[in-house]
């Protein structure tokens, strides 16, 4: 990790808008492919070298700090020759992102660097410049809507005392300075507590004299610092001699020569972050190599029990969400020390971290053992307190508290196994922030978070991909019209729909044989469904499935109607190029299978017809061994397995581990449905799992009763299936392949998160957000 000064800092404010109506802005012009190809470039950079900003504050208190062999000279003269060297134009000393919004920062760092020049007696002028600075902005450190440095009212309070001290005659009116005084005073008699006391201790440089250092240094780690703090552990050292802290700050001067960051060590979460970062952003494939790297080191630092991870909330959830996600073993009982009552007695439940807790929800969500009742009671605890949080501000007018707002907003409206990756990418594209302010006692920012390359090269990505979408689809259209399904009266036509699913899922321009296979399989089952339902006569059932069993037939002769020839003649076609298209990526011909996926499919729709025809009633099990293949995922899912890369065997088709895949997304589709259309097909006078239950249950059993339980299976079989995605011991199937039914789950999900998904006009709006409408960068 390494520092950059405010000299060197410049960060030019971008906003992202959306325009239905434009055209594509994916340019391919010679000048934006090697503007492209710059950014991606940077970004490798990036993952290899952490850069932070330098903290003006935190430099300020290490040179506060006395020599242990002389107490009149410093024990770190070059922090002092820093401060010398670094002052702005306009007598502050802050951060390095000058902003409208770090007033209160740069009066605390300015403060707290005139005191050091003042404790040695150097500077004069500097002094000078620094305390018209504090006397013409003062007035905004009562701002409300000014950033606010952790713990600025004890610590400016603390360090006026200390100017006191020192015979500092600071240019604030005597008024002004007792309503600090005032402030401070309410928070120290705060009601005692665990928290509290490590707030308390954290922010001990404002306390200075007063401080109980025993106390403090319960909460020294390894490492030797405060909290990973240079100001609180400069603060405790020039209180109580502590070898422990000479080490750390000695250390930190060695690794950076002349000046601190704001918190140190800091090398496991930016790079976490960049990660999720170009992940979440749609640009994770162009830095696998880097992506690769990053889990390696951060799964050694995880076995090694270090503290970096281990004690700091937002490291060790986010390490742990996404080390799960990627395959590796890492055991949930890593999060037991951050429970309700625990982390309210911690630094960061006293301070209400909402982005702490943000990821603590996140990550326990990763369940995936029926045993991890922890992870449950942290879903509770932390979806209670984000939904308080977010309806006490949700009028917050100031800019940083909504970005953080619309994070808390965003975890608890689209989780994790209703999430589409276009609609996600989209999402974090136009939130994104590249001015991204991060506050402790003082800003900090790194060129690893909140950076315009990350953005440029994700809109060009996105719209690059979605032109490729908007052709594909055209594509499609010609397709359903050359096989004349758009005649079929009776069918649904729910070819954007079918697409979307594809696209929103399968994003990687490669894919393209995937997503069409998708596509078209979706839009021949919605065909099928609705012949099998409404359309077609038990004559023209059973001459469709005998066609499809015996293949190679004269369609003028044998099919019994207009609506069989074009139903089969449209399933022959695209079975027959879905098996050739394969011998390319499987180099062999798939038809038979594909066949015979088709065939289960209309012998279990038979199966139901006939149910229906005969007022049978089957029992729960016999309709749920039928329901799940009827529910017609087989044609989506499985051919389109031969087309996302690894060559698939025979063996691992015909696997226990490939079935059980199938059955689990395909229960949780059958469930779904069947609760969201229960009302609908009642009337309708059908039987579904919700009704079976109701019929062959006792008395008492009641709608919303079945529902539940319903929904307990389905939360089951989720979870299950998302265990058996990420496993990688005794795993044949491929994780490529396997995601595909952790991404069909995820559509399902979502398309049955409020009604019965095909009629939503919030489905609409996402089949334009992902094919549709571009993304548009006003300024970069």
């Amino acid at each position: 990790m390494s520092l950059f000064h405010p000299h060197s800092c410049s960060n030019p404010f971008i906003s992202v808008s959306t325009d239905s109506g434009a055209n594509p802005t994916a340019d391919t012009n010679s000048s934006n492919d090697l503007c492209f190809k710059d950014s991606k470039q940077r970004i490798k950079k990036m993952f290899n070298q952490i850069e932070l900003s330098v903290s003006s504050y935190d430099t300020a208190w290490v040179a506060m700090v006395p020599s242990p062999t002389s107490h009149c000279n410093p024990c770190f003269p070059a922090c002092l020759n820093w401060l010398l060297d670094n002052q702005l134009p306009n007598g502050s000393w802050g951060p390095c992102r000058p902003h409208p919004l770090l007033i209160k920062d740069t009066l605390s760092s300015t403060l707290a660097c005139v005191l050091a020049l003042r404790r040695w007696g150097v500077g004069e002028e500097h002094m000078t410049k620094g305390l018209r600075f504090i006397e013409s902005h003062f007035c905004l450190a009562s701002d409300e809507s000014q950033l606010t440095p952790i713990g600025f009212d004890i610590i400016f309070s603390g360090m006026v005392e200390y100017a006191r001290d020192l015979n500092l005659n600071l240019p604030l009116r005597s008024t002004d300075i007792d309503v600090l005084f005032h402030k401070r005073d309410l928070q120290l008699r705060r009601e005692n507590s665990k928290g509290r006391e490590a707030y308390l201790a954290y922010v001990s440089e404002g306390i200075g004299k007063h401080q109980d250092w025993e106390m403090v240094m319960k909460y020294q780690r390894k490492n030797g610092s405060l909290f990973n703090s240079p100001s609180a552990t400069a603060a405790t050292l020039s209180h109580l001699p502590n070898s422990g802290c000479l080490h750390y700050l000695t250390a930190l001067l060695d690794k950076f020569e002349n000046a601190v960051p704001t918190l140190h060590p800091f090398h496991v979460f930016p790079r976490l972050c960049m990660l999720e970062t170009v992940e979440s952003l749609g640009i994770g494939q162009h830095f696998r190599e880097e992506i690769t790297s990053v889990l390696d080191e951060t799964y050694r630092c995880w076995l090694q029990g270090e503290e970096e991870i281990f004690l700091d909330l937002p490291t060790c959830a986010l390490a742990f969400r996404i080390l799960r996600v990627n395959g590796y073993d890492v055991s949930s009982e890593a999060l037991a020390g951050f429970a309700e009552e625990h982390f309210f007695n911690s630094l960061g439940g006293y301070l209400k971290d909402l982005d702490a807790v943000v990821e603590l929800f996140r990550a326990s969500q990763m369940i995936i053992h029926p045993n991890e009742q922890l992870l449950e009671k942290h879903i509770s605890w932390t979806s209670h307190f984000l939904k308080q949080e977010l309806s006490n501000t949700s009028k917050c007018a100031y800019k940083h508290k909504q970005n953080i707002m619309q994070k808390v907003n965003d975890a608890l409206e689209f989780p994790h196994y209703a999430s589409l990756e276009r609609l996600v990418y989209r999402r974090n594209i136009v939130n994104y922030d590249v001015d991204d302010i991060r506050m402790l006692k003082s800003s900090y920012s790194s060129l690893s978070i909140g950076n315009k390359d990350f953005l440029r090269l994700a809109v060009e990505d996105f719209n690059a991909c979605q032109s490729i979408y908007r052709e594909e689809l055209k594509q499609l259209e010609r397709w359903v019209r050359e096989k004349r399904l758009d005649k079929l009266k009776f069918a649904r036509q729910k070819l954007a729909y079918c697409y979307f699913s594809a696209a929103a899922t399968l994003c990687s321009p490669e894919l393209s044989d995937a997503r069409l296979t998708w596509a078209k399989n979706g839009v021949l089952t919605t065909v099928v469904d609705d012949f099998f339902d409404v359309g077609g006569s038990e004559d023209e059932l059973l001459n469709l499935i005998q066609l499809v069993e015996k293949q190679d037939l004269d369609v003028s002769i044998d099919c019994c109607s207009e609506e069989v020839e074009i139903i089969y003649s449209a399933l022959d076609n695209t079975i027959s190029e879905i098996g050739e298209k394969a011998i390319a990526w499987q180099g062999r011909n798939i038809k038979t299978h594909v066949s015979e996926i088709w065939l289960d499919l209309l012998r279990s729709m038979l199966q139901e017809a006939q149910w229906s025809k005969e007022k049978a009633v089957p029992t729960v099990d016999e309709y749920m061994r039928n329901g799940y293949i009827s529910f017609a995922l087989g044609p989506i899912i499985l051919p389109a397995l031969y087309f996302v890369g690894p060559r698939l065997s025979e063996a691992v088709v015909k696997s226990g581990e490939y079935s059980l895949l199938f059955r689990h997304v395909s229960t949780c589709g059958r469930l779904l449905n069947d609760i969201h259309s229960f009302k609908r097909e009642s009337m309708e006078g059908k039987l579904n799992a919700v009704s079976l239950h109701i019929i062959h249950g006792t008395n008492s059993v009641t709608e919303d009763h079945v529902n539940q339980e319903l929904k307990h299976l389905i939360e089951e079989r989720r979870r299950e299936l998302h265990r058996l995605v990420l496993q990688k011991n005794d795993s044949i199937v491929p994780r490529q392949c396997k995601e595909l039914f952790w991404k069909m789950s995820k559509v399902l999900h979502l398309f049955y998160m409020k009604d019965d998904g095909f009629t939503s006009h919030e489905m609409a709006n996402a089949v334009n957000a992902v094919i549709h409408e571009p993304i548009l960068v006003d300024q970069l």
